[in-house]
């Protein structure tokens, strides 16, 4: 009897070992705010994005605020967004939040009518082309 009774716990040690939780989901990779075309950033929309000189690299703010950002519409990002690779989140004066590259808030050009154009490039020496 001991001898079944042995064998019996060998057997349920070793399915325990054999059976694990249900895998848990990963979670969900956070999908990069923009993407590159013809070596440019763009939107989701395809437009051409653009970083200001104004702007301090790695400073969590945008300097262009107002009618700025009425020419220049941020790139603006979901009030939960988190800093993913290469992008962070700025925090704008009127509390929304902006997503910037290597440290740069991006911006659109009020002027681009399409995809593909890269009118702001080199606007008053100080709005340039973003590039990954």
């Amino acid at each position: 009897m001991r001898h079944v009774a042995s064998l019996a716990l060998v057997a349920a040690v070793a399915l325990s070992a054999c059976t694990t939780a249900p895998a848990s989901k990963p979670p969900m990779a956070q999908a990069s705010p923009a993407t590159v075309l013809n070596g440019k950033l763009v939107g989701p929309n395809q437009m051409t994005l653009y970083v200001f000189d104004r702007d301090a690299a790695g400073s969590g703010k945008s300097v262009c605020n107002g009618g700025c950002a009425t020419n220049w519409p941020p790139l603006m990002a979901p009030a939960n967004a988190q800093p993913i690779g290469h992008w962070s989140v700025v925090t704008r004066d009127d509390g929304g939040k902006q997503w910037a590259y290597q440290g740069k808030p991006l911006y659109y050009w009020a002027k681009d009518s399409k995809p593909g154009d890269a009118t702001g490039d080199g606007v008053g020496n100080v709005w340039h082309t973003a590039k990954p």
